[in-house]
């Protein structure tokens, strides 16, 4: 694979290019301050307001399934169901998700991740994607690389938005928004209604699982003057959702008769306030307070696993400082202080309620200098103190990338080193001590936190002002992987969480191309390689899996997207996206339609889906727009047992006044 690339390389360097001029895209998430995308060495995907404002899609995770390289997307259902995305063949919880700056994992979750289900694309303006190990700049869990959200702000003057479509299988979205502004303040203000019969999410029954989504996302800004400025945002999401979930007869008794009628409400929020104080022009300081907090309610379904109702609730308080030097025009520093507190509780099936907190406190920098006319590095560093994890432990991470641009301007050579880690969550620490304690909270826990090192190299070029290219190979490891094994070597038995002692790793290569062919027609061609080995699984000792790719993480994915400006209609958009991807490892479910198969390794089918959008632009008020998913109507999985959309239709009109 190495000495492909490397011939890859040199064919595009030795290509003779046609001058292109740089493009002034800005990237804020890559150092946490504003820079030019054509500077930085790491691997980043822009996803701008233009982008969102043409999409079709309703939830952003869908969005994003064909939008770049390195990012595979699975979901356990339909609209509303658990989806994740995974960045480099990493899984979901090595990626971390930022919205409006807010970091967004679940404390109460297995693994402290979080999940796209919830997030609907009419409440978002930008996405940021990071690729590698981001651990230095954005802490625990970045392994795999960030996902920067930002919502919907106010702009000067006043503008009013209402977006309604309606669809296959019963679905309605209905969104609504206000904002304004002048010099100093704005605001935003955006409602949504989102709600569909569904699909039955799994493959062996016919009854329909509905979801409901009603939100609110709102943000208020004001200049005080030249030195000091206010800045907060809110998100919130109450939802409602039916799902099917996995039974195994041997273990909960359950009969191949049962509804798969489980339900669950939830409520989603992240607020933030922040205060920007600048006393010189070269120094800017941003304080900031945050809240993220999620709460589950799982109704008892009769014939299930679940006999009585299940709560839980995670929430988190993060307290940040982050200052932002310049010594001169080439060189700057950003740098930080931060303390995250996270809470959970639950009360599983009225056995007795379990809540348990922990805190982070970390301190970083990052270091960005222009050290030639064509080159520009970065050098950055965290030290993380974990109040709980390994008896009270300290992590610490770096970084270090470099762009070289050429005199031309039409290619660029990038690269990134970096270390990461990840702590391990409440539950996996909770589930130790109940292990080991019988429930009791009275010693420390011994699990440590995941480490991991990664490094990537790759060269953008415009080859023409009509074709662009993206080239990078990456490879990932993380070592100490926290797993949950049976026999508990401190207890004697059970099962409890513990550190492998293994090496899990991905590397692959990540191609991106964009070519105008003419005023009518264009193309995106993205292809991704990953090649993964789950040492997590493979170096356990009880493992029962036979498989040794990462599960969910296809060898090959491919996304083709062909734009047509319909000649003579100028304000008529056609495009067609195409998706294929190859078979990929997943855990059997063993549920009861299977005859009682054991969590043995599965198979997903490789598959190639079409989904086609048709966009009309009246009077530059009335969007008009039509879409149909899964064109041909495929029947696949991106998760063992459960369906994906089939071909499923929407209309809807949006107008800006």
């Amino acid at each position: 694979m190495m000495l492909r690339v490397f011939i890859f390389f040199y064919f595009i360097l030795i290509t003779s290019s046609v001058f292109s001029k740089e493009i002034p895209i800005i990237v804020i998430s890559a150092s946490k301050k504003p820079q030019s995308l054509s500077t930085i060495g790491t691997s980043t995907t822009i996803l701008d307001e233009k982008f969102f404002n043409n999409s079709t899609e309703y939830f952003l995770g869908d969005a994003l399934s064909t939008s770049t390289t390195g990012a595979n997307f699975f979901q356990s259902g339909g609209h509303g169901t658990s989806s994740a995305i995974q960045l480099r063949g990493m899984p979901k919880r090595y990626s971390t998700v930022y919205i409006d700056g807010v970091k967004m994992s679940d404390p109460s979750s297995v693994s402290n991740d979080f999940e796209f289900n919830n997030i609907l694309t009419s409440q978002v303006s930008r996405v940021e994607i990071l690729k590698g190990n981001q651990s230095s700049i954005y802490g625990s869990g970045a392994i795999g690389g960030t996902i920067h959200i930002t919502t919907k702000k106010g702009e000067p003057g006043f503008k009013k938005d209402v977006n309604y479509a309606t669809g296959s299988h019963g679905t309605h979205n209905l969104s609504t928004s206000v904002s304004g502004g002048d010099e100093s303040k704005n605001y935003y203000i955006g409602l949504q209604r989102f709600q569909t019969d569904g699909i039955s999410q799994m493959d062996h029954n016919s009854e329909k699982d509905r979801y409901r989504n009603n939100g609110l996302v709102a943000s208020f800004s004001d200049k005080f003057s030249d030195t000091l400025e206010l800045q907060s945002n809110v998100r919130v999401a109450e939802t409602y959702l039916q799902y099917d979930a996995v039974c195994v007869s041997s273990l909960f008794g359950c009969s191949a008769t049962r509804t798969h009628s489980e339900e669950v409400d939830a409520v989603e929020s992240a607020t933030n306030v922040s205060l920007i104080y600048k006393p010189i022009e070269k120094l800017t300081n941003k304080f900031t307070v945050a809240n993220t907090y999620i709460k589950r309610i799982y109704a008892a379904a009769p014939g299930s696993k679940n006999t009585a109702q299940d709560n839980y609730y995670g929430d988190r308080y993060a307290y940040l400082y982050q200052g932002n030097y310049n010594f001169n025009l080439d060189n700057s520093i950003v740098f930080g202080l931060e303390r995250e507190d996270d809470q959970m509780g639950y009360n599983k099936d009225e056995t007795g309620r379990i809540d348990s907190n922990a805190y982070v406190t970390s301190q970083y920098f990052d270091y960005q200098s222009k050290l030639t006319n064509n080159i520009y590095a970065t050098f950055g560093a965290r030290f993380d103190e974990h109040s709980l994890a390994g008896g009270g432990s300290n992590e610490d991470s770096h970084r270090a990338t470099l762009a070289y641009v050429f005199d031309d301007k039409a290619t660029k050579l990038k690269s990134s080193y970096g270390t990461g880690y990840r702590f391990p969550s409440l539950y996996e620490m909770l589930f130790v001590w109940n292990s080991r304690n019988n429930g009791g909270k009275d010693s420390l826990p011994y699990v440590s936190a995941e480490n991991s090192q990664s490094y990537d190299f790759g060269i953008e070029k415009s080859i023409s002002p009509d074709l662009f290219i993206d080239l990078t190979y990456f490879n990932v490891k993380y070592f100490d992987a926290l797993e949950g094994w049976s026999g508990n070597k401190a207890a004697g038995s059970g099962s409890t969480t513990q550190n492998s002692p293994s090496t899990t790793k991905s590397q692959g290569l990540e191609f991106m191309s964009k070519y105008k062919l003419n005023d009518m027609l264009n193309f995106g061609f993205n292809y991704t390689y990953t090649q993964t080995y789950d040492g997590a699984e493979q170096d356990n000792p009880n493992n029962s899996q036979i498989g040794s790719q990462m599960v969910r993480v296809p060898r090959n994915l491919v996304n083709l997207i062909t734009n047509l400006k319909v000649p003579g209609y100028n304000d008529l958009d056609v495009t067609l996206r195409t998706k294929w991807s190859d078979e990929a490892r997943d855990y059997g479910t063993g549920n009861v339609n299977r005859n009682g198969a054991s969590f043995a390794d599965a198979e997903l089918e490789s598959y190639l889906v079409n989904d086609l959008s048709v966009r009309y632009n009246y009077l530059n008020v009335y969007n008009l727009y039509f879409g149909i998913t899964n064109v041909f109507d495929k029947k696949y999985q991106t998760t063992q047992d459960y369906n994906q959309m089939d071909r499923s239709y929407n209309f809807g009109i949006k107008k800006t006044y």
